[in-house]
């Protein structure tokens, strides 16, 4: 089934990434973690679906986005960064694999992080703290990390920020890596939540996997 949506707001939330708000249709619902595959009601646009996730609560009475923009890609995401108040898009029913499993480890790389943005908003509303979680999140620069003061205002949220083109960060790293995730790791029993480009996501599970951490432990989408 599909729900058309109005755009109610949009606002960036970095240079390249926009917070968007839409009208929730009557009877819509998610579990947080969960995306849709979003189209624009727009001349030659509406066949080009692409999947993102919904980064409100499902109590809230509108639907919210956090989507990255590709410019260079002429594509969907450039559409959606250009979009005017009262534009429309399209969405299916929600889907998705991620879901709150408990606290523990959530590790993402770029636009990757938005399924854990729901998954912690709800999480903190439930337990008014986030003592027992871990935030590991890589970027490019320190300019690109979507939410960076949202995440650190969380209660309790250990965050643990990585940048791998801005040698004069201080969270400057060529990459996350097995040494780099096994002081994390060892401090948590619970899940290790993955969201990011595919090969990002085999190897953090690779290498969470050679910590010690058993398969069923780890929680990311279905890409089969």
């Amino acid at each position: 089934m599909t729900y058309t949506l109005t755009l109610q707001s949009i606002e960036p939330v970095t240079h390249d990434t926009h917070h968007l708000v839409f009208n929730k249709p009557d009877g819509y619902t998610y579990t947080p973690g969960q995306a849709c595959d979003f189209s624009l009601v727009k001349d030659g646009w509406q066949n080009e679906k692409r999947p993102f996730t919904f980064t409100g609560l499902p109590t809230e009475s509108t639907l919210e986005f956090v989507i990255k923009s590709y410019p260079d890609h002429n594509g969907v995401t450039e559409q959606i960064a250009q979009m005017q108040m009262t534009d429309q898009v399209e969405i299916s029913d929600a889907w998705g694999a991620i879901e709150d499993q408990g606290p523990g480890v959530f590790i993402a790389g770029g636009a990757g992080i938005t399924p854990f943005v729901a998954v912690l908003k709800r999480r903190l509303q439930t337990h008014g703290s986030l003592d027992d979680c871990h935030l590991v999140f890589s970027n490019k620069t320190e300019k690109d990390i979507i939410l960076r003061d949202a995440f650190t205002s969380m209660p309790g949220l250990n965050c643990h920020f990585v940048v791998t083109d801005d040698p004069d960060s201080e969270f400057s790293r060529d990459q996350i890596d097995k040494d780099f995730l096994a002081p994390i790791v060892s401090e948590i029993d619970g899940p290790i939540y993955i969201c990011g480009p595919e090969p990002m996501i085999d190897d953090m599970s690779e290498a969470v996997q050679s910590l010690g951490v058993s398969k069923d432990r780890i929680v990311t989408e279905d890409l089969d």
